[in-house]
């Protein structure tokens, strides 16, 4: 009897063992994967300008793309890689979080925040931009702040932090929003564009950017107070400590180095594809301050700065 029970808890223990393995084999490290294929997967949106998008040759491009490739070239040299592939994939606001979890990206390169909630299931690297809600409105529709909203049919893009701001703000306000959900910023945009409509919340840089890129962008006014600061950064999978210590470094040294700087510049201070446009937007203050004390824990507070 001692004997059948011994053997019954070396069963258990052998096969706990085995799920431990496996678990840990199905781990992904990811910079021993970039040396074995000698390739980097980038997760790119195909219509967030100026961070990541598609310019007239369906080619991606951007801030967010410019940093994500500086990046891949610093894992180049830390792993001491003559060349590094780089593979690219679109991703949307819904999927690019499974995209990571599930090994079909390596970095999420986009303009996704940073924030408590988020770094549960994926890790961030050190904020590239950081971003204020505000909403998008034709030219000729009387709304100029939030209490114009009454009633009137407001799109979000899926997946987004602000669905839940703007839920949480018509509770509050009892605002009677009607709300309806675009597939990615294009499409929210869109929505207001052809009247179905009437307001498109979303992170200002976000939406001058799709203005400036519209058939008619003087058609167009980017008001209300600010909702929220929004700090965005390039996200990893989580639980991968070398990766992320990897990606940091080479943050820190864009920063330091003032190529960020250089790079901003060349995204929002001068004419960029598809149209030329220029966004003309200096960077503000709230990310001035996050390169002088650089840190991937942000996000949490950085909304009690900015007018409610």
């Amino acid at each position: 009897m001692r004997r059948s029970r011994m053997a019954d808890f070396s069963k258990v223990v052998c096969i706990a063992i085995l799920f431990m393995c496996a678990g840990r084999s199905n781990a992904v490290e990811t910079l021993a994967k970039i040396r074995d294929t000698q390739t980097v997967r980038i997760g790119y949106r195909e219509a967030s300008l100026p961070f990541s998008y598609l310019d007239q040759n369906n080619k991606p491009v951007g801030y967010a793309i410019d940093l994500c490739l500086r990046v891949v070239d610093g894992l180049r040299r830390e792993l001491k890689l003559k060349g590094v592939n780089v593979v690219y994939l679109p991703v949307t606001s819904a999927n690019r979080f499974s995209a990571l979890n599930e090994n079909k990206v390596d970095l999420e390169c986009g303009s996704t925040t940073n924030n408590a909630e988020r770094r549960k299931i994926v890790a961030f690297t050190i904020p590239h931009f950081v971003a204020t809600v505000r909403m998008v409105v034709k030219s000729d529709s009387r709304i100029a702040n939030w209490a114009d909203l009454q009633g009137k049919k407001v799109v979000t893009t899926k997946g987004t932090t602000t669905v839940q701001l703007m839920n949480d703000r018509d509770k509050v306000r009892s605002l009677g929003l009607v709300l309806i959900e675009g597939r990615d910023h294009a499409e929210s945009f869109g929505k207001v564009e052809n009247g179905e409509a009437d307001a498109f919340p979303m992170d200002d840089v976000l939406l001058f950017g799709l203005r400036a890129n519209a058939k008619s962008p003087n058609g167009f006014l980017i008001v209300g107070d600010s909702l929220s600061a929004e700090p965005y950064a390039i996200a990893m999978r989580k639980d991968d400590p070398n990766f992320k210590k990897a990606v940091d470094r080479e943050m820190g040294r864009l920063i330091n180095d003032g190529e960020l700087n250089r790079l901003y510049d060349k995204w929002f201070g001068q004419p960029i594809p598809p149209k030329r446009v220029n966004l003309n937007m200096p960077m503000g203050y709230l990310l001035r301050d996050t390169l002088r004390f650089p840190t991937d824990k942000v996000g949490d507070g950085l909304d009690e700065v900015v007018s409610k």
